[in-house]
């Protein structure tokens, strides 16, 4: 079964360095690298571009303006060639069995995969193993990955992504949950229960940038929103959801109950 791995470029050269490395050391060999370099403004991409000219398992494209990383995301996928597909990316690394034991993790009834993962600081030194990583419950329309459950290292069926309405292009955060949310109406989802990536928290990444915290809540909401009306849900937890200011915050709390935690914290 032939993998594609994914990643979506931007600015990220000198991290990539170890993601390239990675990547080199995975046991599956059936696999390609498809790269979209979304306009990086320091000379990333003609770097990348010459570090994988050797290697025919690398595909390297660029967007003709910035297009963000929903548009990006997509079109990555689109070029892709590989039955499963899975995004790393540039700034983080994959554990040397991270492709194979994703592809070996599928049955006839799996749409994706995701595992456990390590958080790490920019040097990737390990910090700790993500908290909320666990088997999610397959088939309830209430999952909405409140808690980032499923999360990386996350793979999925290129031919159940092609039956959803696939990732939305003015997506430029959140656009990972709202994939993750669609591919979950169409299949199980199976978690393994094994660090397959080193995520690394930096400055430079999106996730700590505290300048997008207001649009990172503006997406999540909006990711959720589409998600519930995709479902035909018109209330949630007894409260019409077109009456809710912030439904991420809202269902949050009700899914944190003491109760909710320990269940958690057992698993």
């Amino acid at each position: 079964m032939r993998f594609s791995l994914l990643i979506a470029h931007y600015n990220n050269y000198d991290f990539f360095l170890d993601c390239y490395q990675s990547i080199l050391n995975q046991t599956y060999d059936n696999f390609e690298v498809v790269i979209v370099d979304d306009c990086s403004t320091d000379g990333s991409f003609e770097k990348v571009s010459d570090l994988v000219k050797n290697d025919s398992r690398f595909r390297v494209f660029r967007n003709e303006k910035n297009e963000g990383v929903g548009f990006t995301k997509g079109k990555l996928i689109e070029l892709a060639k590989g039955e499963i597909c899975g995004f790393v990316d540039p700034d983080d690394v994959l554990t040397p069995d991270a492709i194979e034991i994703s592809i070996a993790s599928y049955s006839e009834k799996t749409v994706a995969t995701y595992s456990q993962f390590w958080v790490c600081d920019s040097s990737l030194k390990i910090i700790r193993k993500f908290r909320d990583s666990y088997q999610i419950k397959n088939g309830d329309p209430l999952f909405l990955n409140i808690f980032f459950t499923a999360n990386h290292f996350f793979t999925f069926r290129r031919d159940i992504y092609l039956k959803t309405s696939k990732i939305s292009p003015h997506y430029r955060i959140a656009e990972d949950q709202e994939l993750y949310l669609k591919l979950y109406e169409f299949g199980d989802f199976k978690f393994i229960k094994k660090p397959l990536l080193f995520y690394r928290l930096h400055s430079k990444g999106l996730s700590r940038d505290q300048n997008k915290t207001v649009q990172r809540y503006a997406a999540w909401n909006r990711v959720l929103e589409e998600t519930l009306r995709r479902r035909n849900i018109t209330k949630i937890y007894g409260k019409n959801v077109e009456e809710i200011d912030n439904l991420a915050t809202f269902i949050y709390q009700k899914q944190n109950s003491f109760f909710k935690k320990l269940q958690r914290k057992l698993r």
